[in-house]
């Protein structure tokens, strides 16, 4: 039960009216007399946050999902209000001056206390705050609580206000949580190449035929070794063919650009605009060049818009569409394949096999026992951003604690240290029938400490239609198995190639259903979920994306396909 949750609020007269009653009457299957129970709770103390938490959760049940929006909004704002009260801020000030209540807000979000930050910049907004830093910061703290609409709203706006394609791509990033969101971020990413991208003259150039000479393979990232990619790029850039490949990586700056086991030429455009960087890219004769990092802070799409190498293209980082024509291709693994993918991408897909990236984890962490034999329960996890627990993988979730009643859920992420957050994750889990005293949540860690906690789930779940990454990987890499789902879009598909990859297919699920069924199932068998962990951590040591340098090869062998098709094109034109 999160703190909130927990506090009583004297009954008057009547049954059904405090907290406990309305949750015991939810998890029973009576949502219609949780909420008269909420109601009344709500008429009696109209201004508690936990009255009006309930009150969502009842509403949600019953499938009032507009009235159930406004009871979370009044819950949230009471909520946070009254934390920020009781932490010393100066709550009245923060009503009169958006300066203060901007200084409160940043505070907040700094300390990943994102709902309570995002009420803060609301009030300095409603006072007439329009600075560009509160807007994006503002739509941020929407965005890491799983607001995808309203942090869209905010982005758009900042964009509207300070149009920049640093600025632009912020409302990019957040149609990736978004219904329909691979839709609707392609035509947005085609709007962003529109407007901020040049139109220039297709430059000529002296790149010599690649048959019986090594291919020029530059990468540009802001940092390759300081990085969340860094755990992919390390192990291609080791592994890269010197007899083959000359690699050149164009990062901000060269600090700590070294230590590679191939060599690589470093050249730092952080100093360059996006004309100089591309004149100096082609002017080392890079054949391929090939984006990391995608519109993310730090972007440089803007050198490939100049056409600073024959061939362009995309890659690990962002798996959607740049929208930017002059990206010849983006490289993705056979198993993100889906009727809707070829729609959308302006980039050409290039299939590059079973795995698009290897991965190299930190450290050789050992596999401990499966926490069900000591506990005599199993414990579910996902350490995933709260911005990827959409509706449809919450209800998933709380089918399966419904069907294992004694079960357990750990949701870990650093903006879980927010208590208005783990209050509003709860309340939603209620609305399903779903005692919160099953969830727990945890906060940052790092080190062994983070490593440790693997140690207390059972079978990780991963979420949909956004699955997990490099946390997939880290899970499997610590024995951990993940469950994940064969969802209907690529998207929804980027983590097979993770579980599937490591040769355990029992843990794709077909669909909803399937997923709930084999989580319900696996966990009923303790003996079995120590035999899955044992697989799993088999699996990862021998999985495909481990193979770093065959990885690698497959990526060389696209490099040089796309370049050979470039100069097929070119020979045909002549």
């Amino acid at each position: 039960m999160t703190d909130t949750l927990r506090a009583d609020v004297a009954p008057e007269d009547g049954a059904a009216s405090t907290p406990d009653d309305i949750r015991c009457l939810l998890v029973d299957g009576d949502p219609i007399a949780a909420l008269g129970a909420a109601r009344s709770l709500v008429a009696k103390t109209p201004q508690s946050a936990d009255a009006n938490y309930w009150l969502f959760s009842a509403l949600s049940a019953n499938g009032e999902t507009d009235a159930a929006a406004v009871a979370l909004d009044d819950a949230r704002l009471l909520h946070a209000i009254g934390l920020m009260r009781d932490m010393g801020a100066d709550v009245v000030r923060m009503s009169q001056s958006a300066d203060v209540a901007v200084e409160v807000a940043n505070a907040l979000y700094r300390e990943r206390h994102v709902a309570m930050a995002s009420v803060a910049f609301g009030m300095a907004l409603n006072q007439g705050e329009r600075r560009r830093d509160t807007l994006l910061s503002y739509g941020l703290a929407l965005q890491h609580q799983g607001r995808a609409e309203g942090a869209i709203q905010v982005f758009r706006a900042a964009a509207d206000l300070y149009p920049s394609p640093a600025v632009h791509q912020f409302l990019l990033f957040a149609h990736f949580h978004a219904r329909d969101g691979i839709a609707r971020h392609a035509a947005e990413a085609r709007r962003w190449a529109d407007l901020y991208t040049v139109s220039a003259p297709e430059p000529a150039f002296a790149n010599r035929p690649a048959a019986g000479r090594r291919l020029r393979i530059g990468y540009v990232a802001p940092s390759f070794a300081q990085t969340q990619v860094r755990q992919f790029m390390g192990p291609v850039l080791d592994s890269h063919d010197p007899a083959a490949c000359e690699v050149f990586l164009f990062p901000a700056r060269a600090d700590g650009e070294v230590g590679w086991a191939a060599p690589v030429n470093v050249h730092p455009i952080g100093g360059l605009d996006d004309k100089f960087a591309a004149d100096l890219i082609r002017g080392l004769g890079v054949d391929v060049l090939v984006d990391v990092w995608g519109h993310t802070a730090g972007s440089r799409l803007g050198v490939f818009a100049h056409r600073a190498a024959p061939v362009q293209a995309a890659w690990l980082n962002y798996q959607q569409t740049t929208g930017l024509e002059a990206i010849d291709y983006t490289l993705h693994a056979d198993t993100v394949d889906a009727p809707d993918m070829v729609a959308a991408f302006v980039e050409t897909v290039w299939r590059v096999g079973p795995t698009s990236a290897p991965f190299r984890p930190d450290g050789n962490a050992p596999v401990t026992p499966a926490p069900a034999l000591r506990n005599g329960y199993a414990t579910f996890g996902s350490f995933n951003n709260p911005a990827k627990l959409t509706d449809e993988t919450l209800a998933a979730w709380a089918r399966i604690l419904k069907g294992q009643p004694t079960a357990r859920l750990i949701l870990k992420y650093g903006y879980f240290a927010d208590p208005v957050l783990r209050a509003v994750t709860a309340s939603r889990f209620a609305a399903h029938g779903v005692d919160p005293d099953r969830i727990e949540f945890r906060g940052h860690t790092t080190g062994e400490a983070y490593v440790a906690e693997f140690g207390d789930v059972d079978l990780a779940l991963d979420p949909s239609p956004v699955p997990g990454g490099t946390t997939t990987l880290e899970a499997l890499s610590r024995g951990v198995p993940v469950l994940t789902l064969d969802g209907p879009t690529f998207y929804a598909r980027t983590a097979l190639q993770i579980v599937a990859g490591a040769g355990l297919d029992e843990l794709v699920a077909r669909d909803w259903d399937d997923y709930v069924a084999r989580a319900v199932t696996f966990s009923a068998d303790t003996a079995g979920l120590q035999a899955l962990r044992e697989r799993t951590r088999a699996g990862f040591a021998t999985a495909i994306y481990r193979d770093e340098v065959g990885v690698t090869r497959d990526l060389e062998k696209a490099y040089r396909g796309m370049f050979e098709a470039w100069e097929g094109r070119l020979a045909h034109a002549g």
